[in-house]
């Protein structure tokens, strides 16, 4: 714990300030001004920084799954800056809930601990990771996740969460589209070794030159989804207007077998899709996006999809949440009438 107290920006009782824009702490380069902006070194912090608000509070770590309107917030803006890595012992590693991810990826990396590697390269804190179930080439952390250090704000309760307590889901939990739970910090379970977790996409697995199922040394599965991640514009670079995004804009969809069947029959051919469980199946939906007329760049204003990837909604610069939630309806509703499926927005929305 740390003995710093929060650096507290000047208040304004009267609503947000003219020129504290919250664009500044999202990788969307989006979103209005806050009232008030408390930076945070330690959950603790964090947690007394939100019992003395008056009125309603938003919590941002990296900020990078996070729509915010152009009106901004009128309440207090807490920023989540609280950094650490421990091992606890019984392949337990623990992470403060606002360390930077990729950070805490090449850290485990770098130790020779195997289970998140394929996670490398996405933007944003550890703290946001249950919370949207955050998954990628075959991976997500609801497989090494042993639990979720958590305070209940309606009962003013600090407590660890198990993974079946969290109800983690595709790209889902408890957590999300709720502000009663706060993440103080996240204890990951795992492997001590020098080699990936099985390679299970297989995209990644082409890269590698293996077999899906196959292992590789932690440091090439690392470089190889890092390689992934730029040529589809998703690993920050201040200079690449495709990585001023929030990554996945859309989740793939999860659909029935007869949903399934008229998507397939309107598309003339069978998408690429995937078994979801229960009689359901995933969607591609940047592929849905693409056969729906949607090219790679294509640009409405001052936002657009991605020059690399269909599946990310850019701000060109100078945009607007307004433009950019506007092109989101126009691709979602394009889907919608060419194949019968609504494509639901993967960012939380602070409108």
């Amino acid at each position: 714990m740390t003995d710093a107290s929060p650096t507290r920006s000047e208040q304004a009782p009267d609503g947000p300030v003219p020129g504290r824009s919250l664009s500044a702490y999202t990788t969307l380069r989006i979103g209005g001004p806050a009232r008030d902006l408390i930076e945070t070194r330690h959950w603790s912090e964090a947690v007394e920084a939100i019992r003395g608000a008056a009125g309603r509070t938003l919590v941002l770590g990296g900020g990078s799954n996070v729509v915010i309107g152009d009106a901004g917030f009128d309440g207090t803006v807490v920023l989540l800056r609280g950094e650490g890595v421990e091992e606890v012992g019984g392949g337990l590693v623990r992470v403060q809930a606002g360390h930077v991810w990729d950070e805490f990826a090449a850290w485990t990396v770098a130790n020779g601990c195997s289970g998140v590697e394929c996670l490398s390269g996405i933007p944003g804190s550890a703290g946001a990771t249950p919370i949207q179930n955050v998954g990628a080439y075959g991976q997500e952390v609801a497989q090494t996740i042993a639990a979720v250090k958590v305070w209940d704000r309606e009962v003013d309760e600090i407590r660890d969460w198990s993974p079946a307590e969290c109800g983690f889901a595709y790209r889902r939990s408890v957590f999300k589209h709720s502000d009663r739970y706060l993440v103080l910090s996240v204890d990951f379970r795992l492997e001590a070794s020098g080699v990936s977790q099985p390679v299970a996409y297989a995209e990644l697995a082409k890269r590698l030159g293996v077999d899906v199922g196959e292992r590789v040394p932690l440091g090439l599965a690392r470089e190889a989804v890092l390689e992934l991640r730029r040529g589809k514009g998703m690993v920050l670079d201040e200079a690449d207007h495709d990585t001023w995004s929030a990554g996945s804009f859309f989740t793939n969809p999860l659909i029935d077998a007869h949903a399934f069947h008229e998507v397939a029959e309107r598309a003339g051919g069978e998408p690429p899709h995937w078994p979801a469980g229960e009689g359901t199946v995933k969607v591609s939906a940047a592929w849905l996006i693409g056969a729906a007329g949607f090219a790679k760049g294509y640009e409405r204003g001052n936002v657009g999809l991605s020059t690399k990837h269909t599946l990310a909604l850019t701000n060109r610069g100078g945009a607007t949440a307004g433009e950019l939630l506007a092109l989101a309806d126009e691709v979602a509703d394009k889907v919608e009438a060419d194949f019968g499926v609504r494509l639901h927005p993967e960012p939380v929305m602070v409108l």
